[in-house]
């Protein structure tokens, strides 16, 4: 017989049942904790899509260091306050199928109704036209247009030529920067042609687009970043 205040072992079935009373328990507090974090991410996203929410924000501010600006014309993107009111998780690639200096004119033209956050010129230039912290009308697709960065490429679909050294290195060295700042997996999930949004009617970047090879440079470029500098070799002493 069991000593008074002990307790002597408990029923298989007994036993079992509390164990489930007790997964159950702090699963379901696992539960409402995952969804108390959802809902307060989400009630933060409400708040900055709040009328009159707004980030501090400079004309002409750059977020990629490389870059110049030139500013789209308003009637082609739309003011956001990313990534904190729409996840940017998304780098969509375009090719213009045209000059870059009549990409950059359309750009400006309110009648274009389209624009993107940046354009790559052959020799390797880039242009912003867009903050990332807006929602540049680059997709045709309104929900990836809120989650994505729009990078345009000089060039044309139907010319390989067209897509040079340059342009590869500047592009991904961009994509690199962004992928950083948002933590955007370097793939082909979160990678896509203008082609493979849905809804889309583009052909671009078409089929002379390297993506095996942008990617490489993309993840090159994120590696260099984070490897730490090689500590400074010691100065010999006199004498």
């Amino acid at each position: 017989m069991a000593e008074q205040g002990t307790r002597g072992p408990a029923e298989p079935g007994k036993r079992m049942a509390g164990r489930t009373r007790r997964a159950v328990l702090f699963g379901g507090i696992g539960v409402l904790g995952a969804a108390a974090l959802v809902g307060r991410e989400e009630i933060g996203r409400a708040w900055w899509l709040l009328p009159g929410v707004r980030k501090p924000r400079k004309e002409g501010e750059l977020d990629h260091a490389g870059a110049s600006w030139t500013a789209a014309s308003p009637a082609n993107w739309r003011m956001a306050d990313r990534p904190d009111d729409y996840r940017i998780d998304r780098i969509v690639v375009h090719v213009t199928q045209g000059s870059f200096a009549s990409s950059v004119d359309a750009f400006k033209n309110p009648f274009h109704k389209a624009s993107a956050h940046y354009i790559v010129r052959q020799d390797g230039h880039v242009e912003q036209m867009v903050r990332e912290l807006d929602v540049a009308f680059h997709s045709g697709n309104r929900s990836m247009n809120e989650r994505s960065v729009g990078i345009e490429h000089e060039g044309f679909v139907d010319r390989p030529q067209d897509f040079t050294d340059a342009l590869y290195a500047a592009s991904a060295r961009l994509a690199a920067d962004v992928c950083r700042r948002y933590g955007i997996p370097v793939d082909r999930t979160h990678f896509l042609g203008h082609s493979e949004v849905p809804g889309a009617d583009h052909t671009d970047p078409g089929p002379h687009w390297d993506w095996d090879r942008y990617l490489g440079l993309v993840r090159a470029g994120l590696t260099a970043t984070a490897a730490p500098a090689a500590p400074a070799a010691a100065s010999p002493g006199p004498g």
